[in-house]
């Protein structure tokens, strides 16, 4: 990478203090550390180390307090009590720019982009290159690429991010924290929105960092793939230090013990769903020029149906085009045996068909509202009263049933939807549909940013609502969920529909045939894949 030595272009202090003499010092200590909201206890005596070109993971719940740990520690919030040293020597991190002084860059689960600025402009947003009064737009984008091609991410520098998939925003994201060259590299959910191929490209990244001697927090769901980066793994659990545990001594089994204070010993949950043979949802044709198409596939009342395909494949975008959120070119959409017109998402709700977007918190939910408020943000009609005023009382009972009824961990009906976990903002928006009587509900990347606790109540709802006869399309890029939830695959590939696959008779193999080879060479799954899943 290019050096950038004027005064306007150059990377933070990366220390106030040199590294100490003693190699063995760790890169950071954490101790002590407690933080309270009003009269909520959000941590409470933590501790946590981490060595230099050391992957240490932070496991835990949604809610167990990983997030404002990591806060605490990129200088968003302040601590109320504890310590933090970095190198050895005790400091005070009191906001984001001391922060990357300390040489600790975060990169957030939610993207913090900005959509109308190019990927150029993001990356080195407050610390552009300048000659003169005026931004090095050359320079700017030479650092750039620079920053993509170290992640092998294929990106235009030009391009405008809100034109990018949400996979290419992260990857994005990530090129804009190491353009900082941190020493401690904070990394939250960071392939949850990425397929294989990009996730595989991210745990390569990790590892190059940690070669280099950065020391990397590392938090994930995705337990499976911590086994291939991580040296040392600390649990919390309802703001409280649990442990900290040696990776390759410890089984997932274990851990998971202790982020949930009990041993799971099922991943998924058994199915208690008959689907019928009747077909709810019928779909012929479906096309969007330059995008998919023509897709056909039949969904069954009472059936999971899983969309399945590498990144790009075209599952969202069928899934949108049906919702009306995309338009569709042509195609033919029947419910229930009575045909369609979807133009736009009213016409989809109105017909019975909700969407659940990968991304809940910018498409699901109206995050400054209450709990109460969300839930019955698309069914107001039946809350009015006869001079036309929402009915407060009605509401929230209603809200208080469905609290009951999904499970919705929430101090009150009245809670500002933003503060709850991202499992319980999950059942808030399944809430909504269910509140509006939905037929017919899609799920895209139903879990992506869940711990694994949330993650099988989720399973075990949407198991319930087809039980309870609607039809359920779950789009996943995480094939064994694929493989656990669901009746039926359909395996999509470069927009088009490339093969559909009875669960119970294919292997993961089979299926990754399908979504990148086609159904030319994908070979049938052997009798001991079939043993296996039967």
């Amino acid at each position: 990478m290019a050096k950038w030595h004027d005064r306007n272009f150059q990377r933070p202090n990366l220390m106030s203090t040199p590294p100490p003499d003693d190699p063995h010092t760790p890169l950071l200590r954490m101790q002590g550390v407690c933080k309270r909201f009003d009269n909520v206890v959000a941590l409470s005596g933590v501790a946590l180390e981490v060595r230099r070109g050391e992957v240490h993971a932070i496991c835990g719940e949604n809610g167990a307090g990983k997030s404002t740990l990591m806060k605490i520690l990129s200088g968003v919030y302040t601590p109320d009590e504890g310590e933090i040293r970095i190198d050895g020597a005790p400091v005070r991190i009191a906001g984001l720019q001391q922060a990357q002084a300390l040489g600790i860059v975060m990169i957030h689960q939610e993207l913090n982009l900005v959509p109308h600025l190019s990927v150029a402009e993001n990356i080195w947003l407050g610390r552009e290159p300048r000659r003169g009064w005026f931004v090095d737009r050359e320079r700017q984008r030479e650092g750039a690429r620079a920053c993509l091609k170290r992640l092998g991410v294929q990106v235009d520098p030009d391009a405008e991010v809100s034109t990018l998939s949400i996979a290419q925003q992260q990857m994005v994201e990530i090129a804009k924290a190491l353009s900082m060259q941190a020493r401690l590299l904070i990394m939250d959910e960071p392939t949850s929105s990425l397929g294989e191929a990009d996730a595989t490209r991210m745990l390569r990244v990790v590892q190059d960092l940690k070669r280099e001697g950065v020391g990397i927090l590392y938090i994930s769901h995705r337990l499976d793939e911590l086994d291939h980066i991580v040296d040392r793994v600390t649990v919390l659990r309802d703001g409280q230090y649990i442990a900290t545990l040696d990776w390759k001594q410890t089984r997932i089994g274990e851990i998971v013990g202790l982020m949930v204070g009990r041993e799971l010993n099922q991943q998924f949950p058994p199915a208690t769903r008959q689907p019928a043979a009747e077909v709810l949802l019928w779909a012929r044709g479906l096309q969007r020029e330059g995008v998919f198409g023509p897709v056909d596939f039949e969904l069954r009342r009472g059936e999971i149906l899983g969309f399945a395909g590498l990144v790009g494949a075209g599952r969202t975008e069928v899934a949108r085009a049906i919702f009306g959120a995309d338009p569709l070119d042509a195609g033919r959409i029947e419910l229930a045996g009575q045909p369609l017109s979807i133009r736009s998402p009213r016409d989809a709700i109105a017909a019975g068909i909700a969407y659940l977007s990968e991304d809940r918190k910018a498409h699901g939910l109206a995050v400054k509202m209450s709990v109460a408020h969300n839930i019955t943000l698309a069914n107001l009609g039946v809350l009015a009263s006869r001079i036309g005023f929402i009915d407060a009382a009605r509401e929230r009972e209603t809200a208080e049933a469905y609290i009951q009824q999904l499970g919705i961990r929430t101090p009150s009906p009245g809670q500002i939807a933003r503060l709850l976990s991202g499992g319980n903002q999950q059942k808030i928006v399944i809430a909504k549909w269910l509140f509006r009587q939905a037929r017919v509900i899609l799920f895209d990347e139903p879990t992506r940013g869940i711990d694994v606790g949330a993650r099988y109540a989720i399973y075990e709802l949407m198991d319930q609502l087809a039980a309870a006869g609607i039809g359920v399309i779950m789009i996943s890029s995480d094939l064994p969920e694929i493989m656990g939830l669901t009746d039926r695959i359909a395996v999509f590939r470069q927009g088009r529909l490339a093969a559909m696959l009875e669960t119970r008779r294919c292997s993961q193999q089979h299926i990754m045939h399908h979504a990148s080879v086609g159904p030319a060479e994908a070979p049938e799954p052997s009798s001991a894949a079939l043993a296996t899943l039967s």
